[in-house]
């Protein structure tokens, strides 16, 4: 019996092995089918965060993907590659690919780093996709507890009558703290020195001692002296009281109309990570950072859970990236 031949079938066989042929080379570079993706994780996730162990960012990224390790069904493993920008630790999830393994914690810093590097050498706008937010936390602006600035308008009002005679103290030189300062002195119109140290200890230690009037830090830090009333909260950096403290008011109610600093934490994860990996992130984040028990560990932290769509994410980092670009512009801040 002859055999006849099918054009229709012949066409086919031919589509699907170009087909084939052409997916092999696009698996070697980290491009997932939707197959895959949907099957993820496939492995434990590396989380590389740009700060060093034991921070604040490191201790909520831990405490958040212990959970969210539960709810996809692998384990997050968190790697610290601290570094000046975040670059060391933003290359190293580059080079991880962008299966949805390997992921970013960025945090307000990396707005700021945007803008303080002539060669950031990676641009989180373009070289990755927005997964969700962790959580928001303000800073609080403090001051000696027998200090004699009461309120936060007791210090502008003799800041204004004395130019030049008050000291406000930071951290590291272009930090988000360090220019929260910076925003300071341009919103209330007070000629202050900014004194940068190189830790929050030493920066408490000079407060306490009288060497610097005020001081910008997270709530996380300073709660302990806080509490022990050896300093004194004049405000928070927040347009909103936070539930973290709501007893402190905010700068603007405080006297600095105008005045608005949150920082964040989020997850990012490199560009071309598959859609439905990201999707399958963002809702399992969603979930996570409404449990009770994540929230009430967040708020020990001094940090509100709250997760973000990607979209709401990326506009966030947009906002932050031109913020503290005006920031750093008006104060004549020279780029490394």
């Amino acid at each position: 019996m002859s055999t006849s031949f099918s054009p229709r079938r012949s066409f086919t066989r031919r589509t699907l092995a170009g087909a084939l042929a052409l997916m092999a080379p696009l698996a070697a570079m980290g491009f997932s089918s939707p197959a895959s993706a949907q099957a993820y994780p496939t492995k434990p996730i590396r989380v590389v965060v740009p700060f060093g162990a034991g921070g604040v960012a490191d201790i909520t990224v831990r405490i958040v993907t212990e959970r969210l390790g539960d709810k996809v069904g692998q384990r997050f493993i968190i790697e610290n590659q601290p570094g000046p920008g975040g670059i060391n630790a933003a290359r190293a999830v580059l080079s991880g690919g962008n299966d949805g393994h390997s992921l970013a914690l960025f945090s307000n810093g990396t707005a700021v780093s945007v803008n303080m590097f002539k060669d950031l050498r990676f641009d989180p706008l373009k070289d990755f996709t927005p997964i969700s937010t962790l959580g928001f936390f303000d800073f609080i602006l403090a001051t000696n507890g027998s200090s004699k600035y009461k309120t936060l308008k007791d210090f502008i009002d003799f800041g204004k009558a004395n130019p030049g005679k008050l000291n406000v103290g930071t951290v590291i030189a272009g930090s988000t703290q360090n220019l929260s300062a910076e925003l300071l002195k341009t919103t209330t119109g007070v000629d202050f020195r900014i004194v940068p140290f190189r830790n929050t200890p030493d920066l408490l230690l000079s407060l306490t001692r009288g060497d610097v009037d005020l001081m910008i830090d997270s709530y996380a830090s300073l709660k302990s002296m806080l509490e022990d009333k050896q300093i004194r909260a004049l405000a928070a950096s927040g347009p909103t009281r936070s539930t973290v403290s709501p007893d402190i008011p905010t700068a603007q109610e405080a006297g600095a109309p105008g005045y608005d600093v949150t920082s964040w934490n989020a997850l990012f994860a490199p560009a071309g990570t598959p859609p439905a990996v990201i999707e399958k992130l963002q809702k399992a984040l969603v979930e996570v950072l409404a449990e009770d028990e994540i929230k009430r560990k967040l708020l020990d932290l001094g940090i509100e859970a709250k997760s973000t769509t990607p979209d709401e994410l990326k506009a966030r980092l947009e906002a932050d990236i031109k913020k503290w670009g005006d920031v750093i512009t008006k104060a004549g801040i020279q780029k490394n």
